[in-house]
């Protein structure tokens, strides 16, 4: 299993995305949930980015739903931590 850490600039993107809609809220709950169990889940789409992103990765939480996160190990016990950076549309995140 591992540990989902939640940036300020996720946790704003969150808010703002998801605007009282309690049916998308769910949804990324349940993505969330999924991301710690596996990430190479195939409803995930799970991708590493290239570019101005290069090293990064995403995936998706549903039709227009882009999850933008690293991974990095958690020193002392070699856990893995999922550092959520930016959710939103495609165009959004991009």
């Amino acid at each position: 299993m591992r540990k989902i850490i939640l940036t300020p600039r996720f946790q704003r993107s969150l808010r703002k995305f998801i605007k009282g809609d309690q049916r998308l809220k769910k949804q990324i709950q349940e993505t969330l949930r999924q991301m710690e169990v596996d990430l190479s889940t195939i409803n995930l789409s799970t991708h590493r980015l290239k570019g101005e992103f290069d090293g990064l990765r995403a995936c998706s939480c549903g039709y227009d739903c882009r999850i933008i996160f690293s991974i990095e190990k958690y020193p002392d016990t070699n856990e893995e931590l999922i550092i959520l950076l930016n959710i939103g549309t495609h165009d959004d995140v991009y």
